[in-house]
């Protein structure tokens, strides 16, 4: 008898945005919704049969202005996994080279009978502005250092699967947070959730007042993952730095690159992850990125399922108002 390739059974949506453009907006009830969504496509990506009828006669746009491997691959195969079409918009060879502004580039795009639009900009408040302007909604996938809700929402998916639960959790996140839009959305949901968060860097990589995040400050590793449940490593972005926020690299990965000496200092059964790419031997040693404790292929693996959900969700509340 051939699998049975059926959707998930429509739940009551407590969950009532036109776009998704930041975790901030996002309340502890709707993450969860969100999260157990997740699971069920998770299930679907498991099965032999992959593809779901869901979001057949959907276009979804993904609108990618920067460069991206993970998160571009993950929301395409996501939105042809729900049977959508989806079209890959490349900037490089659109008419934004030949002045055209964002936002008539987008009006035009929606034009086409566009249902969902993702896009990555390096601009942050690019999204918000695309969904002021759009009645399309708008799924942000990235806005310079601002946010980027879709990674955060896979982190966490990530870890409750891994350690069972999200309240209570202590999380490390440890890099360039000044530069961050994945530890920003992260460390904003985790608090939502009652996670207990610290964030750990030099000094130069540490943004103005980072306590409003409700996290905790720490500028030696020793310190910040002492006892955690979770450490998150973070790339070095030095596209957006400009240069002068530490002397080396090699300087940077002597005091901040996490090794398993330093996993030691943490809770039994910690895990680590990273939002890729890895820069190995400078965030992440090279045995820590491919061992046991390493979640990392386990974010990719999830960064499919919770765009599908994501994608649905979006999808009922836009099919609703037509």
């Amino acid at each position: 008898m051939a699998e049975t390739i059926d959707t998930p059974a429509p739940k009551a949506l407590p969950f009532a945005h036109t776009d998704l453009l930041d975790t901030a907006e996002l309340t502890a009830k709707e993450i969860r919704f969100l999260l157990d969504q997740a699971e069920s496509f998770h299930e679907i990506n498991e099965r032999q049969v992959k593809k779901v009828p869901t979001l057949r006669g959907a276009t979804i746009m993904d609108c990618f202005f920067e460069p991206s491997t993970r998160t571009r691959s993950s929301f395409e195969l996501a939105g042809k996994r729900l049977s959508a079409d989806v079209i890959n918009f490349s900037a490089a060879a659109s008419s934004l080279k030949k002045g055209e502004s964002l936002r008539d580039t987008a009006r035009t795009l929606a034009a086409m009978g566009t249902d969902l639009i993702v896009v990555r900009h390096p601009a942050s408040g690019a999204a918000a502005y695309l969904a002021h302007e759009l009645e399309v909604p708008v799924i942000n996938a990235g806005d310079g250092c601002h946010a980027h809700p879709t990674q955060a929402l896979l982190d966490l998916f990530t870890l409750r699967r891994a350690l069972g639960r999200l309240s209570g959790l202590k999380v490390a996140i440890v890099g360039d947070i000044t530069h961050s839009r994945v530890a920003r959305s992260n460390l904003l949901a985790m608090r939502t959730l009652g996670v207990e968060t610290r964030v750990c860097a030099p000094p130069t990589l540490l943004p103005a007042a980072v306590e409003r995040y409700g996290c905790r400050v720490f500028y030696r590793m020793a310190d910040a993952i002492e006892g955690v449940d979770a450490i998150m490593m973070l790339r070095i972005q030095r596209e957006r730095q400009g240069g002068g926020a530490f002397p080396s690299l090699r300087e940077y990965a002597h005091n901040y690159c996490l090794t398993r000496s330093h996993l030691a200092l943490a809770a039994p059964g910690c895990v680590v992850l990273h939002p890729g790419p890895i820069n190995r031997g400078v965030e992440l040693a090279h045995d820590l990125a491919d061992g046991p404790e390493s979640r990392i292929l386990d974010q990719v693996t999830a960064g499919v399922a919770v765009r599908m959900a994501v994608l649905y969700l979006f999808w009922q509340q836009h099919g609703s108002r037509q």
